[in-house]
């Protein structure tokens, strides 16, 4: 059994979150700018004329945490599988697979440094929303709290697309016709409540519903749902999620294709 390498850890931790800040144009100037744009839209110039749901919180602020997730999600995806599957494509995975390093901290490397971009972008767009829509955050502990756990989550989400796909087409399709979609129909600029039936019914099978209403109570102390039940839906599909990757290590499916 190969005993845990904080070093080996660190080193590939290190080099994901440097090549992240070599593309920092694209890879968090281009996320925080698409953020800007919506919030300049939805937030200064027709966010009087609109409803948020919330008596006492007015519709830009009630977009920032919708918001906030949209970028979140996308970003933690696309970070955690471009992280992989860069390796897979120029041959330096195998170089990984024979050092002795375990499952325990290749994903803490490739995971952790993910999350950690998306930790930045979190901050930058919250500190940018300051300039456009006043808001506030009732629970700072558990938003920080649940802006990690998500952003571990779809971080090893990304991860396991980055060992699936086996060319840039399919890495970047989840994103684009899955996640995206998802989050724009899940809450983030409406309240579920103010859907009419069967709607309502529809959107609550979307489970980045409950992400968008977790974060929304982290910030206002209100949503659509029970924390609980958010925290529940993240919880279970970051256990998921571990459970598929161990798998892929055990089976080595994909890693040696």
């Amino acid at each position: 059994m190969i005993a845990f390498n904080a070093r080996s850890t660190w080193t590939i931790y290190k080099r994901e979150v440097m090549r992240a800040m070599r593309t920092a144009m694209q890879s968090i100037l281009g996320p925080v700018l698409t953020t800007v744009l919506y919030f300049v839209v939805f937030g200064a110039a027709i966010g009087g004329r609109m409803q948020s749901g919330m008596a006492e919180v007015n519709y830009g602020a009630f977009i920032v945490p919708g918001l906030l997730l949209l970028t979140l999600l996308g970003e933690s995806v696309s970070n955690g599988s471009f992280g992989i599957y860069m390796p897979r494509f120029t041959g330096a995975i195998y170089e990984l697979l024979s050092a002795p390093v375990g499952v325990a901290e290749t994903l803490i490397g490739f995971v952790g440094a993910a999350a950690t971009k998306s930790l930045i972008l979190a901050a930058i767009i919250l500190t940018t929303a300051t300039f456009f829509v006043d808001y506030t955050i009732v629970h700072p502990f558990y938003t920080l709290g649940f802006i990690l756990l998500v952003s571990a989550t779809f971080s090893l989400f990304g991860f396991i697309l980055g060992i699936w796909a086996d060319s840039f087409e399919k890495l970047g399709i989840v994103p684009v016709l899955f996640v995206v979609p998802l989050t724009f129909l899940g809450g983030t600029f409406y309240s579920i409540d103010m859907l009419p039936e069967p709607w309502r019914s529809v959107a609550m099978v979307n489970p980045v519903v409950y992400l968008v209403n977790g974060l929304r109570w982290c910030f206002y102390g209100k949503s659509d749902f029970p924390i609980g039940i958010s925290l529940a839906m993240t919880l279970a599909f970051l256990a998921a999620c571990v459970v598929l990757i161990a798998w892929i290590f055990r089976t080595g499916w994909r890693l040696r294709a």
